[in-house]
């Protein structure tokens, strides 16, 4: 026990740094990404994630946005286990077939006003895998999307800056 003791206190941490992107840029982008909600809704934003097949990369990415570095909390920004309290949907990967059905059954029960935010190349139009028999292809192959967002996975930067994207200049889905 003592050689493990030592051992920790000799050697630094070993979890990776953080990254380096300027704190008061992404400060900046999340106050934005807050003041456009609160102009658009009158309240914060509430997202519910939903994956529709993906590999996990982009769910990952999106989870950071509430990690201890970016914080959406601290701006009212926050993501929600039943699509019937949120405003947006950022889905994740290339609809399945087994999917499909879930997926429309979580935009409608989606209240109005609503976007939809396709995250990931796969979500945008079925990535590597829609060669695959078992893939509907894209999100927009099922429901209505509002926003892309490129990359394989995007980085939580990019993910803050379509919300801000998507509140300032789109008006949200109607059913």
């Amino acid at each position: 026990m003592r050689k493990i003791l030592f051992r920790n206190l000799t050697h630094g941490p070993l979890t990776e740094r953080a990254p380096s992107a300027d704190d008061t840029a992404i400060a900046e982008l999340a106050a934005a990404l807050e003041r456009a909600s609160r102009r658009r809704l009158g309240r914060s934003l509430s997202i519910r994630a939903v994956d529709a097949g993906s590999c996990n990369g982009c769910e990952l990415e999106m989870h950071a946005l509430s990690n201890a570095f970016y914080d959406l909390e601290r701006f009212g920004l926050h993501f929600v286990a039943s699509p019937r309290h949120a405003d947006v949907l950022m889905v994740t990967g290339p609809v399945t077939k087994n999917m499909r059905e879930a997926l429309e059954r979580v935009w409608t029960a989606t209240p109005d006003p609503k976007w939809v935010v396709a995250v990931g190349d796969c979500a945008v139009d079925g990535g590597l895998f829609a060669p695959s028999p078992k893939i509907v292809g894209g999100v927009s192959a099922v429901i209505p999307v509002d926003l892309h967002i490129r990359g394989c996975p995007p980085s939580p930067l990019e993910l803050l800056k379509g919300l801000v994207a998507l509140l300032e200049t789109t008006g949200p889905t109607k059913k």
